[in-house]
This record gives structure tokens, sequence and C-alpha cells, in this order.
């Protein structure tokens, strides 16, 4: 496990959004708690999110605003937003800085601390697969996401990026993004990424 749990590269996320999301598969997000207990979540889904041109980003039409922010950093930070006043969203800013491209975490696999997710979800005993951390708000709650890491470096110790074990292309499904009806076009775009059959992606299930 030792070698899976090195970080990523701040270089990882310097790239297109798009090849980001794609990578990100396989990956491990690493989120230390402050008594120092550790969670352990193999990401399984993805969004791409083009910045300027794409109608679905924060970004489109170079749209600036204090919550997005750290969208125009450099690939290798974090973009944490708030949304429906409910559920926090966790994003790596990809690309380079001004760009406003980002990867949308949507879902992973905890393996290591179930059981601390399972108590910041509020789950008694077992859940359905997808129901721990299968969607951006559910992820962020297993994992104790919230603002605090809005524009902080993806190795920060933390929550970061680690090299995980990368998805061979075979097992990729691609399909549209989930929620963006309203951006036209870019709507049908096949930005979304899943590890093809996981349990743990959210629904509707690429």
């Amino acid at each position: 496990m030792s070698g899976r749990l090195k970080n990523l590269p701040l270089a990882f996320s310097r790239r297109s959004a798009e090849a980001v999301a794609r990578d990100l598969l396989g990956r491990f997000l690493v989120r230390t708690m402050d008594d120092g207990s550790r969670l352990v979540a193999r990401i399984v889904e993805t969004e791409a999110y083009l910045g300027e041109p794409d109608r679905a980003s924060h970004a489109w039409n170079g749209r600036r605003t204090a919550r997005n922010a750290s969208l125009y950093l450099p690939g290798g930070h974090w973009y944490v937003y708030f949304i429906y006043g409910m559920h926090h969203c966790l994003n790596v800013v990809a690309g380079a800085a001004q760009t406003g491209g980002a990867a949308l975490i949507r879902a992973a696999e905890i393996i290591e601390g179930q059981e601390i997710a399972h108590r910041l979800r509020g789950c008694n005993g077992r859940v359905r697969p997808g129901d721990l951390a299968g969607g951006p708000g559910r992820l962020c709650r297993a994992l104790a996401i919230d603002r605090v890491f809005d524009g902080r470096p993806t190795n920060d110790p933390r929550l970061r990026l680690a090299h995980g074990e990368p998805v061979r292309e075979v097992l990729v499904a691609s399909g549209p993004r989930i929620g963006v009806a309203y951006a036209g076009e870019a709507a049908a775009w096949p930005l979304r990424f899943a590890v093809r059959g996981h349990p743990e992606v959210s629904r509707p299930r690429l």
C-alpha cells in the first residue's frame, strides 16, 4: 500500500481537464483527520469541466466570483464549493492558471477508515453500494470535506491525491455529465468517466 499512497505530483493536474478527469480514476484520496486517523478512498467516477468555453463550467464565459476564485489557480489545487444549501463538491483544478478547468470527483470507494466514513455519514450498519460515497455530496460528507480545503494544494497533508492504481482504458466507461441540462450542446459532451461496472459509481450508472 505504501507506494500507492505516495503523493501525485502537482504536474499531474497541469493538463487538460478531460485528461485529468480520466486519469483520476483509480487514484486515491487520502484524508487525515485532526486526531491522526486516516481515510483512503479510491476514485471511481469523475466529470471534466473545461472552463470558459464550457457552458456547464463555473468558469463559463470567464465568470469570476468570490466562490469560484480557486478555479483560476494553476492545476494542482482543490476547488470546493457548496451547492443547494446542503452539499459540498470536491474538484481538482486542472490545466494552466487562469483557464478555469476542473475535474469533479463524483464517487469513490472507501478502502480504509470505513467505520469513520459510516459515522460521518450517519450510517448505522450496512449500506447499499453507492450510498456511502457515491455522488459528490456523499463523498464529501464521508471524508469530512468542506470549504476549508478550497484553494489548498492537492498535496495538503490533510487531504491529498495519491498514486493509487490507474485504471486500464478497457475498464473506463464515459458518457454525458449529470445535472447540466441547462448547458445547451455542452450537456451532451461525453465528459463523465467511471470505472465500468463498479458498484460505488453514482446513479444513473454508466
